[in-house]
């Protein structure tokens, strides 16, 4: 699976606007944040308002803002309004009972399970998790008290 050109521009958008809630971003401001071109980004950001994904801002200090918290927006919702549904197969669209191999298709059961744990992935990541910094991020998580007390015995 490999998601689209404008999927992958649009949550490095959103990635951008939730690092920084409290301003409006115009498109120039946010191309020039992100290495994109003006063009696309407008076209990106006003597909995102329409979606209800950013919302916009008239006047001289106007621009985008997230439409709703970060934490309530799923990379799932971004990804499907660029790429549309995620599936892996052909037979994952057109549903159990609609493909014409089904019963002699013996991975019919895993790939079913396979496109939902790929939905559920994109669903459980939300935008503020990726906008966390990237050294924080990277970070290891501290030893647990019960592993300090381990590294300590003789």
């Amino acid at each position: 699976m490999r998601l689209s050109r404008l999927a992958d521009y649009a949550i490095m958008l959103m990635t951008h606007a939730a690092q920084h809630p409290a301003e409006s971003h115009t498109a120039a401001e946010s191309a020039a944040a992100t290495q994109l071109p003006v063009p696309t980004v407008a076209r990106v950001m006003a597909r995102l308002r329409r979606a209800g994904l950013l919302a916009s801002e008239r006047g001289a200090r106007g621009g985008y803002r997230l439409g709703r918290p970060a934490a309530a927006i799923p990379v799932g919702a971004i990804v499907s309004l660029f790429d549309g549904p995620v599936m892996l197969t052909r037979c994952a669209r057109s549903g159990p009972r609609l493909c014409e191999i089904e019963a002699l298709c013996p991975s019919r059961v895993g790939l079913q399970r396979l496109n939902l744990a790929v939905h559920k992935a994109l669903d459980d990541v939300t935008l503020a998790e990726l906008a966390q910094p990237v050294a924080s991020a990277l970070r290891p998580s501290p030893p647990s008290r019960a592993a300090l007390v381990e590294d300590r015995s003789p």
